[in-house]
């Protein structure tokens, strides 16, 4: 870290409280220190964002308690997504207020973690994953959002499985996969399928049984298979381009065009251009030499998510 990085006012760390990690109960101290820290230094990147830019408010809605199918197909019908699958997890969460950033790669044993602070909700994806696994964990990670949104998370096996529910749900909502014709279905129809909702095989496989699609020993025998061909470890057939964020594209086409690049942003952060390329890496390219020509991709045509910068 630069020598700003200490002279500077303590950044803010996200309490672990108030943290939606996966297995903390499993995590070492480190683990647990090196993600939220991670976080921290993304709240500093927002924050510097936010005094530059109109960023989306924050349009989450508040379900504790409720059951996570219900959930799933209240937040869909509030955001007005009818049945279809879902095109772009992190432009979605992007236009309802979410910010996503990335998990530096040295804490890549962590999934993905969701938190709020002031009101603004925080997704930390790990960018090394699949398309498809990343998709999950966003939806994984507004189901914490949405049914876990007291100052404290709820963590275990209990609030994970709430989550992981949600996120089925929200991603192959009930009626359309009960009408897909996939009721005792091979691994033909189930690789296929997976293509039009986006999704993991294995995960498909799993909402096909809960949804009593599949027999117990259907289950067992497809998910046998499928870990035969490689499945568990990754998507071999009809992978998905792992999804980038539309508000850093826009932040940092906006900045670039302004002559700020990469390296000024850093300096602004009190973090070393490689540090701040570690918390976009995968959802937005920079050049970290501050070369104003390497950018973000074009961006997006149908979602418009930021004001001019303001002055």
């Amino acid at each position: 870290m630069p020598l700003s990085f200490f002279m500077a006012q303590d950044a803010e760390f996200v309490p672990v409280e108030a943290v939606s990690f996966r297995a903390l109960s499993k995590m070492t101290a480190r683990q647990r220190d090196s993600a939220t820290a991670a976080g921290a230094i993304a709240l500093e990147l927002a924050r510097w964002i936010e005094e530059r830019f109109t960023l989306p408010a924050a349009d989450i809605p508040t379900l504790e308690g409720q059951d996570p199918e219900q959930a799933a197909a209240i937040v869909r019908e509030r955001w007005g997504l009818g049945q279809t699958p879902i095109s772009n997890m992190v432009h979605l969460l992007e236009m309802h207020g979410v910010r996503v950033f990335s998990l530096a790669s040295d804490v890549a044993s962590v999934d993905a973690y969701s938190f709020r602070t002031n009101g603004v909700p925080f997704v930390i994806l790990n960018t090394g994953k699949t398309g498809e696994r990343r998709r999950f964990d966003a939806a994984h990670e507004l189901g914490h959002l949405v049914m876990h949104c007291g100052d404290e998370v709820p963590h275990g096996k209990e609030a994970e499985q709430v989550a992981q529910k949600f996120a089925a749900a929200f991603l192959m909502p009930r009626r359309p996969v009960l009408a897909s014709g996939l009721r005792n279905a091979g691994i033909d129809q189930i690789l296929i399928a997976k293509r039009h909702w986006k999704v993991a095989a294995m995960a498909l496989t799993h909402r096909l049984a809960e949804l009593d699609l599949l027999t117990e020993w259907g289950y067992r025998d497809t998910c046998v298979r499928l870990t035969q061909m490689g499945y568990r470890r990754g998507e071999l057939s009809g992978a998905i381009v792992p999804e980038t964020s539309q508000v850093l594209a826009k932040v940092f086409k906006a900045l670039r065009e302004q002559g700020i690049g990469p390296t000024e942003i850093a300096d602004k952060i009190n973090v070393l251009p490689e540090e701040l390329r570690r918390h976009v890496f995968g959802l937005t390219p920079i050049a970290v030499d501050g070369d104003k020509h390497g950018g973000p991709s074009p961006e997006g045509r149908r979602l418009r998510v930021l004001s001019s910068p303001k002055s």
